[in-house]
Parts: C-alpha cells; structure tokens; sequence
C-alpha cells in the first residue's frame, strides 16, 4: 500500500519480478524483511501462512469484534475468507494483482487499491483489520490508523496485530530478500504493545484490549473515545481473557 504523497511503486513486495510475487506463484515459502540501513538480523516472512486458511487465533481475533470487516493489505485473501466463515461481510483491499487473483480463486471478495484511496462503506465498516504486521503500511502508522478510524463506524474497531517485541517501535525503508535477490525498497514500521498507546492517541482513538497468543503472535484493539457507551450490551463481544 502506499501513503499519501508517496511514489505509487513504494508499497510491500511491489513489481512482478519481487521475492514475494515469486513466493506467490511458488505457493509459497519463506523470504525475508530487511532494513536498508540497519545491520539487525533479517526478519523471516512465511508467505506459506498468508496462503493458508485463518487458524483458530485469526478466527479468535475477528470474533472480538462485530459487524462488517474491512482487511488493509489482504493478500492472497485468508482473512477475507475467515470474516466470510463467519458470516460477516468481508472486503480485502491490496495493490498486488497476483496475491488478490489467488484470492478471487477461493472467493474472497477483494479490490485492488490502496487504503489511502476511496474504499465502499467508509465510515460504516465495523472493523478494520491490520494482521500480520500491516501496521508497517506506508511507514507512517499514525497516519494509516488515522485512515482507518476514519473507515470504521462510530462504535467500529481497529484490529491490529503487533510485534512480537513489545518494546519494537521503528520506521524505515525496507526490502524484501530472496535467493535471486531483494525488491525495491520500500517505507516500513513495526509497532510494539508498549508503542501503541501513544500511536493510538495520536490517532484520536484508544487501546480497548490487548492480547498474547502462546505462539508468540500479540493483538490490540484500538476504538474511538466512548466507542463502548455506543454498542448495544446484547452485541458486546464475550468476555475474554486479556494478557
């Protein structure tokens, strides 16, 4: 996805001969995210998971929310397809052509655009979904949550998945690593629990619940001010246990 004001090539895995096209018409398989100038080890992306079905912590998360979902960044449409399961309506929205033909095969339903461009429902969307590190999008996160409470209704949520690292709070310029070689760079930002906090105020929104899986894999829900106060007490999600 690219950022406002941001060079239309400079989004995640872009142009046809990048390690993550070459991934998706692999069926998958592992590459990794480097940072132009940082010499930390590189961080391994598992393009076999994004082709996978949801599993039982993806489904956990979409359950904490409620009404219509929107999925930033969708990729080869696993999350589409989870939101559909459980009978909600689901968009995904991605720029890569490849990840969102898979998708259309198994049935999501997707478009081919940026966040930052006009997408249906805006405003109504009852959840908005950043998994799988989609909070990086564009390098600006208090930029693109900002886009996102402005998608979802009143009593909507923003759904995010976080670092691994609660301390990990960065924005840099990236490449995507394979075999044959990296992609163009691209902006990038990785957010941690003890980040988000201060994004989401900046973003005019809230923390309303966080959580950790066994698996390493952490979740926040992020809402406008006095969200709760709008849900009726009979469509609030079941309590659950928080970490």
């Amino acid at each position: 996805m690219t950022a406002p004001g941001a060079a239309a090539v400079e989004y995640f895995g872009h142009g046809a001969a990048s390690p993550y096209e070459r991934a998706l018409r692999q069926a998958g398989g592992n590459i990794q995210l480097i940072a132009v100038d940082d010499a930390r080890m590189p961080q391994p992306i598992d393009v076999t998971a994004f082709l996978a079905d949801a599993d039982a912590v993806d489904i956990d998360a979409l359950e904490r929310t409620r009404g219509p979902i929107l999925d930033v960044g969708c990729g080869p449409g696993r999350i589409v397809g989870a939101g559909a399961s459980l009978g909600r309506p689901t968009l995904g929205v991605d720029i890569s052509a490849h990840s969102l033909a898979i998708a259309r095969r198994k049935g999501a339903i997707v478009l081919r655009r940026s966040i930052f461009d006009r997408v249906p429902r805006a405003g109504h969307w009852g959840a908005v979904v950043l998994f799988d590190g989609n909070i990086g999008i564009g390098g600006d996160p208090v930029g693109l949550l900002r886009r996102c409470s402005s998608l979802v209704e009143p009593a909507g949520s923003i759904l995010v998945e976080t670092h691994r690292d609660p301390s990990r709070s960065a924005r840099f310029r990236a490449r995507l690593l394979d075999e044959v070689g990296p992609s163009l760079s691209f902006p990038w930002a990785e957010v941690g629990d003890a980040a988000l906090p201060a994004l989401a105020q900046d973003s005019g929104l809230v923390v309303a619940s966080r959580w950790a899986v066994p698996s390493g894999r952490r979740f926040a829900l992020l809402e406008h001010p006095g969200a709760a106060q709008l849900v009726p007490h009979s469509t609030t999600p079941a309590s659950r246990g928080h970490s």
